[in-house]
């Protein structure tokens, strides 16, 4: 068996893509969780090559930034002055010199697959061919350079738009910008380039014209599928790509049994993970590293950024940013997990509710109206609704721990820091501001006054004033006060009935 080729990537990513009108790099531009150039990095590791360079140019700092966080194997090397393909190529393999197999991909392929790229480079080291470009039939090849073939149907040319004949723009078989070429014959051709042609560049394409010159062995690689080699010139374009790799992302999902109730709604970066039997319903995105576990329904308009929905869970017209959502746990409508925000197995978070930085212990509520900010909720906890963890004095954030199985009632402010022990409760609109030990009834309500006649001395002749006085004319043993001051009334119990600790009756 022979030993397999060394092969060297070479990507060109040096353009400015001025038809994008944008201060980003083209290349940068992203489209379902990867960057255009992301994409194509990623068609190519199934290769394993021993170096990967990226030619860049435009935006030069920009784009090794990106290199240097998402692909940092990958070698930036300038162009300064973009010179043509050819310029380009011959830049990169400059230093360190390559041998083997170089594989020359654009930057703004995105949708090129791993199988297609690994298929063009099989072809190439069996035939043992100078260089093989992988080729498409495309409905309307307007823009896009040309395969040119003898009468023998071998390749004879590549010919620029720019370039061609009236013959030869007739052709719809396209060069994809997409190349294997033998390392040592590539780097001998690439030294006899001109710059006769419409731009005054160096046109990588030509280097098959002068191998088919010198008699070397080319080859055409067919792909399978058309799309992949589409280019991104504007943002058009870029919208339009985008569209297909949803389809083809919402497809493969599909086809491994996920359930997405509304395709053409439904986002899915491809850095995205979901398990057999999640539903997926219309209106939804799902972004970066999200996971959606087996069993979990997600939406309708739900978006998810780097969070985790385990098994079983639902969520409900949300929006969450690095959260994690535990088995059977339920969250919205209309809830705001943000970063660090922990929801525990069957743990609910409900409608217009805001969590940070917190934990929900397992079986514990935060149904309606509330912001939980850098707190730790105990399990089968219950937090009333409108309560609010005051986290922040103006410099430092501070914790609140609700003990597990605790009852906070509504319309309450616990006052970080601050500690509710196991099986406390808090009175309904109390601001607590010192620890409730455990089993305790924690309660800083003022009582209650109640001023009579009011309304129909200071509102008179409002709707309110009226149905007050036929109120108090239908009741008997009611009179009306002499004076404000005879009309105030202290409550003489600072916790009764049912309204003590929220929604339960407290002693």
């Amino acid at each position: 068996m022979s030993e397999p080729y060394p092969r060297t990537v070479v990507v060109l990513a040096a353009g400015e893509g001025k038809r994008m009108k944008s201060a980003l790099p083209k290349v940068l531009h992203p489209l379902l969780g990867r960057t255009l150039l992301g994409h194509v990095l990623n068609a190519a590791q199934p290769l394993a090559a021993e170096r990967t360079m990226v030619v860049v140019g435009h935006g030069a700092d920009q784009v090794r930034a990106h290199l240097a966080e998402a692909a940092p194997g990958a070698v930036p090397v300038l162009q300064a002055e973009q010179l043509g393909t050819g310029h380009a190529v011959r830049i990169a393999l400059e230093a360190p010199e390559a041998s083997g197999t170089v594989v020359v991909l654009n930057g703004d392929v995105p949708l090129l697959r791993p199988e297609t790229v690994a298929g063009l480079v099989a072809a190439h080291e069996s035939e043992r061919a100078a260089a093989t470009v992988l080729a498409a039939e495309v409905p309307d090849p307007t823009g896009l350079g040309r395969i040119v073939r003898d009468a023998d149907g071998r390749l004879e040319q590549i010919v620029e738009q720019r370039d061609a004949t009236p013959a030869q723009l007739a052709v719809r078989e396209i060069n994809a910008g997409i190349y294997a070429f033998d390392a040592v014959r590539l780097r001998d051709v690439l030294g006899k380039l001109s710059t006769d042609n419409d731009q005054g560049e160096e046109y990588l394409t030509d280097v098959f014209k002068l191998l088919v010159s010198a008699g070397e062995p080319v080859g055409v690689h067919l792909a399978g599928d058309h799309t992949e080699t589409l280019g991104c010139n504007d943002r058009v374009e870029l919208a339009g790509l985008r569209r297909l790799l949803r389809d083809r992302v919402n497809e493969r999902w599909m086809r491994t049994g996920v359930s997405l109730l509304d395709p053409e709604t439904t986002w899915i970066d491809v850095t995205v993970a979901l398990d057999r039997d999640a539903v997926v319903d219309q209106n939804t995105q799902l972004r970066g590293g999200s996971v959606v576990g087996a069993g979990a329904v997600v939406g309708p308009d739900v978006t998810l950024i780097d969070t985790v929905v385990g098994p079983g869970a639902t969520v409900l017209r949300s929006h969450a940013v690095g959260a994690e959502v535990g088995a059977g746990a339920s969250v919205g409508p209309y809830a705001y997990l943000r970063p660090a925000a922990r929801l525990a197995e069957k743990s609910k978070v409900g409608t217009f509710v805001e969590v940070k930085n917190s934990e929900v212990g397992a079986g514990a509520k935060v149904p309606h109206l509330s912001y939980v900010g850098d707190a730790t909720i105990g399990a089968r906890a219950n937090i009333g609704a409108a309560t609010i963890f005051v986290n922040y004095d103006g410099v430092n954030k501070h914790r609140t721990v609700v003990g597990e199985a605790a009852f906070v009632g509504c319309d309450t402010s616990l006052i970080a820091p601050v500690e509710v022990g196991a099986g406390a409760y808090v009175a309904a609109g109390s601001a607590i501001s010192k620890d409730v030990p455990p089993g305790a009834l924690g309660v800083t309500r003022a009582p209650q006054r109640n001023v009579e006649d009011w309304v129909t001395r200071r509102r008179p002749g409002t709707a309110s004033a009226a149905a007050a006085e036929r109120a108090l004319q239908g009741a008997p043993g009611v009179t009306s006060a002499a004076s404000e001051g005879e009309a105030i009334h202290g409550a003489a119990e600072p916790v009764g009935g049912a309204s003590g600790a929220g929604d339960t009756a407290t002693e």
